[in-house]
């Protein structure tokens, strides 16, 4: 009796339904492990990643937020023994920090709006207005890219240097206003390209209206940009903000009217005679302001807050950011 009992047993273990049953609960196992082991690697990669990008803004945290006399203790690598923002304060001295940031936002938000508004014409205009000899000028926009700002900076030092606009922040509100600003060969292919995608219908119907050429521009055809104008917005900006080249050579950042990136530059020799002017010597000792260690930290820290505000700027238009970019279809 029990020899048949269990032979039954077997037949139903052994049945194909039962059979099909465990396969099934083999396959989704196997499914659920695999997910796990893409879901893990995924995380991993993204973890180290994130760490690569985010190190340096992480040091320099860390940096701004060590005291001074940490500058001296061999070891302290990464968490500061002594919380302290007097390497703010040393570096906003340094920097001079309030006024340099007003004339950089003022230097980058004036270029900027005079570089969308100039190139956006130009990129209309080798995009609609096709006449004779548009494509060999559109060639040398394209070189402008590929040429190095150095090899054109002697002929415009003359250029302004004649004109008196040497030591003017003027003469990079001329460059900017006529399309020849920093990257502004990549501002107007991304506007021409940009327009061509626009459907040509709505020229035409602006056209039977009466509209003129320029009427069609500016209310017809920039409006439906806003893509591209966003892109290229926040590019002129923040280029204009990290820009020390042209604001070096034609001598902008001066005494009464200073300039971040420069000033960053000097940031390491200036620590001394900020505090000095300021009478905040005495808040460290010699052994301190004296060591290569402490500049290079004060360097570090200026670099920070010269960045904080264009981060900051990123937290609020991420979202329009990368909506333009997948508009216009920038990539790399």
């Amino acid at each position: 009796m029990n020899l048949n009992i269990q032979a039954d047993l077997k037949l139903q273990k052994l049945s194909p339904k039962n059979v099909n049953a465990q396969r099934a609960a083999k396959v989704r196992r196997t499914r659920k492990f695999q997910a796990f082991s893409l879901s893990l690697m995924r995380a991993i990669i993204l973890g180290g990643l994130c760490f690569v990008i985010l190190y340096p803004i992480i040091q320099q945290v860390l940096l701004a937020l060590r005291a001074p006399q940490d500058a001296n203790d061999p070891t302290v690598i990464w968490i500061p023994k002594n919380w302290s923002v007097q390497n703010l304060r040393i570096a906003v001295i340094t920097l001079d920090y309030w006024k340099a940031l007003l004339n950089t936002f003022k230097l980058s938000a004036i270029s900027m709006v005079l570089q969308v508004a100039s190139t956006a014409l130009a990129g209309y205009a080798f995009s609609r207005l096709k006449f004779k000899g548009s494509n060999i000028l559109f060639l040398f926009v394209i070189i402008t890219i590929v040429v190095p700002p150095q090899a054109l900076s002697l002929a415009q030092y003359i250029y302004f240097r004649d004109i008196r606009l040497v030591g003017k922040e003027t003469s990079i509100y001329l460059m900017s206003g006529l399309g020849m600003g920093i990257r502004s060969g990549i501002f107007i292919y991304i506007f021409k390209s940009f327009f061509q995608g626009l459907p040509k219908e709505l020229e035409e119907a602006a056209q039977v209206d009466g509209a003129s050429v320029f009427r069609i521009f500016w209310n017809v055809m920039l409006p439906n940009a806003r893509g591209a104008i966003v892109t290229v917005s926040l590019f002129a900006f923040v280029w204009q903000w990290n820009d020390a080249y042209f604001v070096k050579i034609f001598e902008i950042s001066t005494a009464s009217f200073p300039i971040l990136t420069m000033r960053l530059l000097n940031a390491a020799d200036n620590v001394y005679a900020a505090l000095f002017y300021t009478g905040a010597l005495n808040l460290i000792g010699q052994d301190i302001w004296s060591n290569p260690m402490f500049l290079a930290t004060i360097a570090n820290v200026a670099a920070l807050l010269m960045m904080l505000p264009l981060l900051i700027m990123y937290i609020f238009v991420q979202r329009q950011f990368v909506e333009s970019i997948e508009r216009t279809g920038i990539v790399g």
